[in-house]
């Protein structure tokens, strides 16, 4: 068996975490290498180990499961690496709030275990793709979690003009707008008012970002669905986000959003579910009366 071991950035509180979970993988005789970048930070650890830091030897290698040790933005950006391989990801969360990476540093030999004896469930899921004319993000063109539009170098708000299968829907002035998956429901999208969607959910949501309209509110569409947008503002460029990776357009470029071709697999452990998580998470639901 064989893991591959993905982190974004080393803090020194993580090292005897880390020293761990390696000895955990020896013992359970899991073969395993290290992302070359986070593996260039680390200090001398207990054991030795091999790198890599390439998709093309991500596939070579071709471990059983991916541990991402971070938050989950560490699994936002591991999912370029991994494309279209659908190498399922362990998230151990050493960030802070954790949706994705719901595994707690205390679990960390419960969940070694449970995935050896294969006590565990894989979560496929769906992402969306950006195709773009001009086009922008080459092959990393895919996110998990959201793709947005964003006013950038004034404080104007823009105009997005935004179809459904080419059918007109809405002309947003605002700040700029989010096209959210399932997963990427509990992130931006919610902090700007949309809704909550379960990861099964085969559906998108459409969530403007300071809409100057009062009666302007998320919409939640199906997954199948193609979004396109027109884009007028006073400036020349917007943002253009795909999860974390962001580049520079202009109105000039035709842009849609349709289904990925892969999805996103993530290991969930026996007794853990979506549920658990927001109410864990976001104290959702809390009352004294419970």
């Amino acid at each position: 068996m064989k893991a591959f071991i993905f982190g974004q950035k080393w803090k020194e509180v993580d090292t005897p975490f880390v020293n761990r979970l390696l000895n955990k993988l020896e013992a359970a005789d899991i073969d395993f290498k290290v992302f070359q970048n986070y593996a260039d930070q680390l200090p001398q650890l207990s054991l030795d180990y091999e790198c890599l830091s390439t998709h093309d030897e991500l596939k070579d290698y071709s471990p059983e499961v991916i541990i991402t040790l971070g938050g989950d933005g560490t699994i936002l950006s591991a999912v370029p690496l991994i494309r279209e391989l659908e190498i399922p990801i362990m998230g151990l969360n050493l960030g802070r709030l954790g949706f994705l990476a719901s595994i707690e540093q205390e679990r960390i030999d419960q969940a070694i275990d449970n995935f050896v004896a294969g006590n565990y469930t894989v979560i496929k899921r769906a992402m969306i793709k950006m195709i773009s004319n001009p086009q922008v993000f080459a092959n990393d063109n895919f996110a998990l979690n959201d793709f947005t539009l964003l006013k950038r170098d004034n404080s104007s708000m823009i105009v997005l003009h935004t179809f459904i299968d080419g059918e007109f829907l809405n002309s947003y002035w605002a700040d700029g707008l989010i096209v959210s998956t399932p997963t990427g429901s509990t992130g931006y999208s919610l902090s700007c008012g949309g809704p909550i969607i379960f990861p099964s959910s085969d559906n998108l949501v459409l969530t403007p970002v300071a809409p100057h309209n009062l009666n302007v509110r998320p919409v939640v569409i199906s997954g199948g669905h193609e979004v396109s947008f027109k884009i007028e503002g006073r400036a020349e460029n917007f943002l253009c986000s795909l999860d974390s990776r962001y580049e520079i357009i202009n109105s000039e470029h035709e842009i849609k959003l349709v289904k990925n071709d892969f999805s996103t697999n993530l290991i969930c452990l026996q007794g853990d579910n979506f549920m658990k998580t927001i109410r864990n998470k976001l104290n959702w639901g809390l009352d004294k009366r419970n």
